[in-house]
C-alpha cells in the first residue's frame, strides 16, 4: 500500500509532496519540498529506510536553497548516526530523524509510538534542516487527544500546538506552518 500527500506551506510560498510506501525491510518516505527560503527558491528532495518498527535505519536529502547545493546522506548503526560519513556524537540513542523543512517525517514517529487516546510520550529525535551541517537533538513531547489528533509540545523551538491527522497518518494540519492538500492511499 501507498501512501501520497501534498501540503502547502502557511509560513512562506511553498509545497511538499510525499510518499510512503513498504519496502524490502520495512518502509520508504520520499518527497520534495519546494520553498523559498530567507527569500532564496529552493528544492529539497529527501527520503528515510525505515525500518518494519518505524525506526530510521537512514536518510538523505539532496537539492539546493538558492544557488547552493545541498546533499546529506545519514546513517544509523549500532554506535549511532552518521552525517555525511561523520559521527554525530549528540543524538547517539536516538531512533527517529526528524527534517525540518517537511511535515512528512513526523508520520514514523506517531506510527512507531502508536499512542492510544489519552497517551503521551516524551522522544528526542535526531533533527536537521535541509542545510544543517549537524544533527541536534530535539525534544518532543505527543499526546493523542482524540483518533485524529495530537497536543505537541517542541520545548527547545518554542512550538506548542494540536496536530490534526489525516487517514493516512500525515499530519494533516501543522497550525502557522503546514496544511494538506491532498492525501491518498
Amino acid at each position: 500500500m501507498t501512501k501520497v500527500a501534498l501540503w502547502r506551506t502557511l509560513y512562506t510560498p511553498g509545497h511538499d509532496a510525499a510518499r510512503l510506501f513498504q519496502a524490502e525491510s520495512g518502509w520508504r518516505l520520499e518527497g520534495t519540498a519546494v520553498y523559498l527560503r530567507d527569500g532564496e527558491p529552493s528544492c529539497v528532495r529527501y527520503a528515510l529506510e525505515l525500518g518494519p518498527d518505524w525506526s530510521t535505519r537512514s536518510g538523505s536529502i539532496e537539492g539546493f536553497i538558492g544557488a547552493r547545493a545541498v546533499t546529506s546522506r545519514i546513517q544509523r548503526d549500532a554506535q549511532g548516526w552518521t552525517l555525511n560519513g561523520a559521527r554525530q556524537s549528540r543524538v547517539e540513542d536516538l531512533v527517529d530523524l526528524d527534517f525540518g523543512f517537511t511535515p512528512a517525517t513526523n508520520h514514523p514517529q506517531l506510527r512507531r509510538m502508536a499512542l492510544r487516546r489519552g497517551q503521551s510520550e516524551r522522544i528526542t529525535v535526531a533533527w536537521m534542516d535541509a542545510d544543517s551541517e549537524k544533527l541536534e537533538p530535539l525534544p518532543q513531547v505527543y499526546r493523542r487527544v482524540s483518533e485524529h489528533a495530537y497536543d505537541y509540545e517542541s520545548p527547545q523551538g518554542p512550538y506548542r500546538a494540536t496536530l490534526q491527522i489525516a487517514p493516512t497518518g500525515f499530519v494533516s494540519l501543522y497550525p502557522e506552518l503546514w496544511e494538506m492538500e491532498l492525501n491518498a492511499v
